[in-house]
């Protein structure tokens, strides 16, 4: 696919460095990185850093970081260089100084002396009035006398762009045509009183400069496209852009009670997903079904499969609510497919200090092997594996009490003591034969193997659920499984 000027795909990416990355900015660097790559065009990784007041290094690092955590690769931008660099606005001011002043001369922005008080003014008299509330154009045509007067006050301006007055129409991608009428788009600032530039005008300048072709970025800034397109035709005038890009607004993620997900919600940050120990894999497959889907019966794909179906035109307009649930069912999936290698490694973090809570002498690498398999098949996200295997590696199992109140009936020791004897006399090469020692003891006291096991878990694994019983048993082994049916009885007793 070529863009409706015959261009290759040319996408960005141009994300804030303030706080940390979530997963609606996820989202949208997913859509534009997969519309890349299924048409063999760019990404561009831009870095919108000139808010000095909220962009922090830190946060530049982190995005980084959550891109390359991520597996999101890019052709031009930080730490990759292009031929439009430097990728980072705070980089780009003196541009966006000469673009300013070439739309000064050439008549498409003007210098607006307004005060912030009587802008609030003329606004509040605008509604009253029952009219559009916007900028009024009160600066637009003044004489030579009158800005020498609002100077000879010591006023500084801002700098404005001149919207045309005539509708605006373009053909969004996602949500078809749309068509803003000009009282609805009043002029804007693009520069401000100490000279700083604003969004409004460095987006769309560096937009021109870099050739993007498509624009994918959230519905919250539909509303800014119609100003867009009107400067993208000065620009184009100028000789600065050669063409305008095609535009794709991309549904609302919605969180909890049907509001915007939004970087306060806790839900909302990567960072909260990759310490619970989500797969990008898993995380990235659940994040395209907020507004795309690869077909109509399959939840579960690979980023491959979804790059080789993506089309921006099947993206659904209405906004998508983040479930958690799903997205952690979407996720466990994901776990199941790995190789156990692969899952064995992955684990790896939250094995090992400072995370897991064992000493690093008690870890035994052989044990964790032989487990893993059953593991993988229990877990939603790798941070449960720590729980999962306490049990194997703490000298004494971590005792849940309501689980030893639920599992510990009148009548349990004695079962107990029938299932010790049982499992003294078991072949441990056999996870098959420790489930026989159980079912023995259990059959001996009248009850079935669910109503059996139930006291022999907890006391060895401290809890009335985890992972396959009897493998566990093996894997633990027979004297410390002895031991500590042992140490429940004494318990029991006492």
């Amino acid at each position: 696919m070529a863009s409706a000027s015959g261009s290759p795909v040319r996408v960005r990416f141009c994300p804030s460095p303030t706080g940390n990355p979530h997963v609606g900015l996820v989202r949208t660097a997913l859509f534009n990185w997969a519309f890349a790559r299924h048409h063999q065009g760019t990404l561009v990784f831009r870095i919108e850093d000139t808010d000095a007041a909220r962009d922090s290094e830190e946060s530049y690092e982190q995005l980084l970081d959550a891109m390359r955590w991520l597996g999101f690769d890019w052709d031009e931008g930080p730490e990759v260089g292009g031929p439009h660099a430097p990728y980072r606005q705070s980089q780009r001011m003196d541009i966006y100084a000469d673009v300013a002043a070439r739309l000064l001369d050439a008549g498409h922005a003007y210098r607006c002396y307004c005060s912030q008080e009587e802008l609030d003014s003329r606004r509040e008299a605008a509604r009253a009035a029952g009219k559009p509330s916007g900028y009024d154009g009160h600066c637009r045509d003044l004489s030579a006398g009158q800005v020498q007067a609002y100077e000879a006050e010591g006023r500084a301006p801002i700098v404005r762009f001149r919207m045309p007055d005539e509708p605006v129409t373009f053909d969004d991608l996602v949500r078809g045509e749309i068509t803003y009428l000009p009282e609805n788009v009043p002029d804007y600032g693009i520069v401000r009183a100490n000279g700083a530039p604003l969004y409004t005008l460095v987006n769309p300048v560096d937009d021109a400069l870099m050739e993007i072709t498509h624009v994918l970025r959230g519905e919250d800034l539909l509303s800014s496209t119609p100003r867009q397109i009107a400067l993208y035709k000065a620009l184009t005038e100028l000789g600065i852009a050669k063409t305008t890009p095609e535009f794709g607004h991309l549904p609302y993620v919605m969180g909890e009670g049907n509001k915007k997900l939004s970087k306060r919600d806790p839900q909302s940050s990567l960072n909260l997903y990759r310490e619970r120990g989500f797969l990008p894999e898993g995380l990235l497959n659940y994040l395209s079904l907020l507004g795309w889907s690869l077909s109509a019966d399959q939840d579960i794909f690979g980023i491959d499969e979804m790059v080789a179906a993506f089309d921006v035109k099947d993206v659904n307009p209405n906004p998508a609510r983040f479930d958690l649930k799903k997205c952690e069912a979407i996720n466990a999936d994901h776990i199941r497919l790995l190789d156990v290698k692969d899952f064995t490694e992955r684990c790896a973090p939250w094995l090992k200090a400072p995370v897991a809570p064992w000493a690093p002498e008690d870890f035994d690498e052989d044990k964790w092997q032989a487990i893993a398999p059953h593991a993988q098949t229990r877990l939603k996200v790798l941070s449960e594996i720590t729980d999962n295997v306490d049990f194997l590696f703490l000298p004494e199992p971590v005792l849940d009490e309501a689980s030893w109140a639920k599992a510990m009936k009148e009548g349990s020791d004695a079962l107990l003591r029938t299932a010790r004897e049982k499992l003294d006399a078991a072949d441990w090469s056999s996870a098959e034969s420790l489930k026989d020692a159980v079912l023995a003891a259990g059959e001996a006291h009248g009850l079935k193997l669910g109503k059996a096991q139930a006291p022999v878990r907890v006391a060895v694994t401290g809890r009335t659920v985890g992972l396959p019983l009897f493998e566990s048993l093996q894997v633990l082994g027979k004297e410390k499984t002895l031991a500590r049916v042992d140490a429940a009885l004494a318990k029991l007793a006492a």
